[in-house]
């Protein structure tokens, strides 16, 4: 039982490869991609525009078939959506008849729980998200950043083992995007849940993650894994975060 208990979560892509047709001809997006992606981890994927990132959490989510290779969970090889994997988008895409409450036990009642038991669960995380006291409200009555913490406690509420984020912050403006990098990082540190994150935004990788994936601007390039070995919580100004955003702007040629 512990030993199950040690590999939830746990991710493993080995020789992933997908390519798409642009004019008649191949265009390779991910090449021979292997990697393990701890329990409980949070990983960061950068890279330049094309490069593969959303197309690799859209693997990882079952939304998109590898032309190559395979992804285990927890060991096992999984094809399609599952259940142990939740899914936040840039846009939360709340439903816009259910009121806050409604919204994040809506995936729970679609499995099958009881409405007093999804309602249940659902006021836990818009506790765990800061929402007390707007359970009855539209989604029409919240702000950006508000909505977006409904679609996070949403995604929570089923007890996912791997949180899979596409640029969920990138339609925020400056501050409360700072602010809702923090709930992440609170949230993740409660719930110990794997976090796969894909950003254009180096700081807010670091911020976030444990180890950052950079994919490679050139076709046949390499990844690289870059550890985050930084104390939490982060402190932007530290000067160890200095250095590491420093050396992460390096790598892109922005220094």
């Amino acid at each position: 039982m512990a030993v199950a208990q040690a590999l939830r979560g746990e991710v493993s892509l080995r020789h992933l490869s997908k390519s798409f047709t642009l004019n008649g001809r191949p265009l390779p997006v991910l090449a021979d991609l292997s990697l393990t992606i701890r329990s409980g981890e949070s990983l960061a994927i950068v890279g330049a525009s094309g490069s593969g990132k959303t197309t690799l959490l859209r693997i990882l989510a079952g939304l998109e078939e590898a032309d190559g290779g395979e992804v285990l969970i927890d060991g096992r090889r999984v094809s399609g959506v599952g259940a142990e994997r939740a899914v936040i988008f840039q846009e939360p895409r709340l439903l816009p008849w259910l009121t806050v409450i409604d919204n994040i036990g809506f995936g729970l009642e679609t499995r099958g729980s009881p409405r007093g038991e999804a309602r249940r669960v659902a006021q836990r995380y818009v506790d765990l998200v800061g929402l007390k006291g707007y359970e009855a409200a539209y989604p029409r009555q919240l702000s950006g950043g508000m909505a977006q913490r409904v679609g996070i406690a949403r995604a929570l509420a089923v007890q996912p083992e791997i949180l899979l984020l596409d640029e969920p912050l990138g339609a925020l403006d400056a501050m409360t995007k700072i602010g809702m990098q923090q709930e992440l990082a609170r949230i993740w540190r409660e719930e110990a849940v794997t976090t796969v994150l894909v950003t254009h935004d180096l700081e807010e990788a670091i911020f976030l993650s444990d180890r950052i994936l950079i994919l490679p601007r050139e076709k046949g390039g390499a990844p690289r894994l870059i550890d985050i070995d930084l104390p939490r919580p982060r402190d932007r100004s530290a000067p160890a975060f200095v250095r590491q955003r420093e050396e992460l702007l390096g790598l892109f040629g922005l220094h």
